[in-house]
């Protein structure tokens, strides 16, 4: 058998072998480039630190946020001479404007999740925060209530336990409700709040009575608007009076401005008298006249008063007139 003959070695294999370590370390190094930029390693940043009484939680490379948004990166934790922790945090200059010299920085650590570093800032007309400066982070430490809300919950269940007990004054007042309700249903709800069905009898008896008396007393009333507005009741009747009594009024006015009329012609006739003594019996003879004119003025004016006393039914005495 013939022997195997040699393969034959491919040209300038080490040479390939040589570019193709370096195409591969070429390829690492633009990788790591790529991650190294776009994790803003190539960014311009300014630097921020936050005071904190304890970095717990905080680790290299966590991101601070604002408004949802990453804008810096924890890029050192130390330890201060005063014992404080000092996180530093580079900030990339294209969003370092939205942190003002007013802006609160706190450090969130939830119940669930991961802690987290957030920026806030409620004036956006203050000056920009400068490179370098420090600021004191506010801590809200969620876990840190749990002692407390176990305590109250111990609490409540320690009430609870007190106000379930069979000796507790709710089971105690639940079962008088319970006798409160079974007699009502047996006796009815007044028997129940009275305490005997007999007080109860009473007090509807007293009901009875007391709608009865209403109704009388309603009667009574209408009764009495009958014989005082109807037809030919007290009220009608005293305005029928009334209007008489108004009339008679004028007649009598009358009557008396003619008599005042008649006496001023006596107190002429009388001055006239006076005054010529040579006509005494004309004087005489006139003064006759005017007395019986005098007189027959009285006489009407006494029967317009006995006219008025007749009608009037709340006066019985008679009036007399006298002459001035």
């Amino acid at each position: 058998m013939a022997e195997h003959e040699d393969a034959p070695t491919p040209a300038h294999l080490e040479l390939k072998a040589a570019l193709l370590i370096v195409g591969v370390v070429l390829l690492i190094a633009a990788s790591v480039l790529y991650v190294l930029y776009a994790r803003g390693a190539f960014e311009a940043t300014q630097r921020l630190v936050l005071i904190a009484e304890d970095s717990e939680g905080v680790a290299v490379g966590m991101d601070m946020s604002f408004s949802g948004f990453p804008i810096g990166r924890v890029a050192r934790i130390e330890l201060a001479d005063d014992g404080n922790a000092r996180i530093l945090v580079d900030v990339a200059q294209k969003d370092a404007h939205r942190l003002r010299t007013s802006s609160v920085f706190t450090l969130v650590r939830s119940l669930v999740g991961g802690t987290a570093i957030k920026a806030y800032s409620g004036v956006p007309t203050d000056p920009p925060l400068p490179d370098g400066a420090e600021r004191t982070v506010l801590i809200g430490d969620a876990t840190a209530e749990i002692p407390r809300l176990v305590a109250d919950a111990r609490a409540l269940l320690q009430n609870l336990n007190n106000l379930t007990a069979a000796d507790a004054p709710l089971a105690t007042t639940l079962a008088n409700v319970q006798s409160l309700t079974g007699r009502a249903s047996e006796h009815g709800a007044l028997a129940a709040l009275f305490g005997s069905e007999a007080d109860a009898r009473k007090l509807g008896v007293t009901l009875d009575r007391s709608n009865a008396l209403l109704a009388r007393l309603d009667g009574i009333a209408a009764k009495a608007d009958r014989q005082v507005f109807d037809k030919g009741g007290l009220l009608p009747e005293t305005q029928a009076g009334v209007v008489q009594l108004r009339a008679t009024l004028a007649e009598a006015q009358a009557a008396l401005t003619g008599v005042r009329g008649t006496l001023a012609k006596v107190d002429t006739v009388l001055v006239e008298a006076q005054g010529v003594a040579a006509n005494a019996r004309v004087a005489s003879t006139d003064l006759a006249d005017l007395r019986a004119e005098v007189e027959a003025s009285l006489r009407k004016v006494q029967h317009l008063i006995d006219d008025i006393n007749r009608r009037w039914p709340f006066s019985r005495d008679a009036k007399q007139v006298r002459l001035p």
